[in-house]
C-alpha cells in the first residue's frame, strides 16, 4: 500500500475499534501463541502464600518478558471439559515440583509440547534445572557435628499428619527436594554414626511443623539440633522452642533451608542453606528457550540436566550442644 492509503486504512480501523487479528487466528497462522505455560504442583493459593514459589515465578515472568514471551499459570487437575494441562494454547511449558506420575504432566508428554522440569525428579528425554539439594543438606548435618552435636533431628516433609518417628524407622520424604535433602542429611549422619529422630509435617498449614516440633522437643532424649526441609519449617522449630521455654541456640540449635527473608528477620537469626531461585528461573528459561528454537528450527532438542549450586550461610542459631558448653565452662 501507499503510505497514503495505509495512513487511511488505520484511520478507518481505528475509529471502527479495531485492535489487531484475532488471537486465536493468529497464533494459527504463526504456529505460535507467544506464552509459555507454567504447572504448578498446589493451588494458587498455596503457590502464591510460599516465597519460594512466588520469587520464582516472578523471576520466570520477568525472564520470559524480555523473550517477548507471556506466562500462563496452569493450574493441576480441573474439570472433566476443562484440563488446563490438555487444552490451554501455549508454544511450551514449565513443570515445577509436579511428579512424574501426575495427569497433568501425562497430558503434557501427549501433547509433545516443549518442556522444561525444576525441582523434581528428571523425565526422560526432557530438560531439566534441580537445585543441589543433596550437597546442601550434607553441608547442613556436617555443620552441626563439627559443633559436636550427636542427638539431631531433622523435621521434613512428608505426612497428612504431624508425627514423630523413632530413631532408624524407615520414611518416605514427599517430592525430588525432600527426597534429595534426606539423602544428604542421612550422608552426614550415618558416615558419624549418628541415627537422627525424623519428624514430618505436611506443608499446610503452618502451624502442622509447629505441632511435629513440640513432639520432637517434648521427646525423653529430647535432640539437641534439629535440620529442617525449609525456613519456614525451622522457624516453627525456633518457635516450639520458645514456647517449651527453650533458648536457641543455647538449648537447642536449628538450621533452615532456602535462605528465603525469614531467615534474617527472624531472632536470632536463623543458620541456612541458601539456594538461588532467580538464577533457577533463569536458567530454566533459558532451557527452554533453547528447546523453543530448535523444535523451529529442525534440530536436536537440548535434554540437559542443569545442577544449581548451594551454600550454607551460617547466623545465630547454631552453637554446640548444651554439655560442650557446660563441659568447656567448667574447664
Amino acid at each position: 500500500l501507499s503510505d497514503d492509503l495505509r495512513t487511511r486504512v488505520l484511520a478507518a480501523a481505528d475509529d471502527l475499534g479495531y485492535v489487531g487479528p484475532d488471537p486465536a487466528a493468529r497464533a494459527l497462522a504463526r504456529g505460535s501463541t507467544g506464552a509459555v505455560g507454567i504447572l504448578l504442583m498446589d493451588s494458587l493459593t498455596e503457590a502464591f502464600s510460599d516465597w519460594v514459589a512466588t520469587t520464582f515465578l516472578a523471576s520466570v515472568a520477568d525472564h520470559l518478558s524480555s523473550s517477548g514471551l507471556a506466562l500462563t499459570l496452569l493450574t493441576p487437575g480441573g474439570t472433566h471439559e476443562i484440563v488446563p494441562a490438555r487444552d490451554v494454547a501455549m508454544d511450551g511449558v514449565l513443570v515445577y515440583v509436579c511428579g512424574p506420575e501426575s495427569q497433568d504432566v501425562t497430558w503434557l508428554k501427549r501433547r509433545r509440547l516443549p518442556m522444561v522440569g525444576i525441582d523434581q525428579d528428571p523425565l526422560a528425554g526432557v530438560a531439566h534445572v534441580n537445585v543441589d539439594d543433596r550437597t546442601g543438606a550434607r553441608a547442613a548435618a556436617q555443620h552441626l557435628l563439627d559443633l559436636g552435636h550427636r542427638r539431631i533431628a531433622i523435621l521434613t516433609i512428608g505426612s497428612d499428619d504431624p508425627q514423630a518417628i523413632a530413631p532408624g524407622a524407615a520414611v518416605e520424604p514427599y517430592g525430588h527436594a525432600g527426597e534429595q535433602r534426606m539423602l544428604g542429611w542421612t550422608d552426614a549422619l550415618d558416615t558419624a554414626g549418628v541415627t537422627p529422630t525424623i519428624a514430618l509435617a505436611p506443608f499446610r498449614p503452618p502451624d502442622a511443623a509447629y505441632d511435629s516440633a513440640r513432639q520432637l522437643l517434648q521427646l525423653k532424649d529430647r535432640p539437641t539440633a534439629v535440620l529442617c526441609f525449609s525456613d519456614v519449617y525451622a522457624s516453627q522449630v525456633v518457635r516450639a522452642a520458645r514456647d517449651l521455654g527453650l533458648d536457641v541456640p543455647s538449648d537447642l540449635s536449628v538450621v533452615g533451608y532456602d535462605d528465603s527473608p525469614l531467615a534474617t528477620q527472624l531472632q536470632p537469626q536463623l543458620t541456612t542453606v541458601r539456594q538461588d531461585i532467580q538464577g533457577k528461573a533463569h536458567a530454566a528459561v533459558g532451557l527452554l528457550t533453547a528447546v523453543l528454537k530448535a523444535r523451529h528450527d529442525g534440530t536436536e532438542e537440548p535434554a540437559d540436566h542443569l545442577l544449581l549450586p548451594v551454600e550454607l550461610v551460617v547466623r545465630a542459631t547454631t552453637g554446640p550442644p548444651p554439655r560442650s558448653k557446660a563441659r568447656a565452662k567448667a574447664s
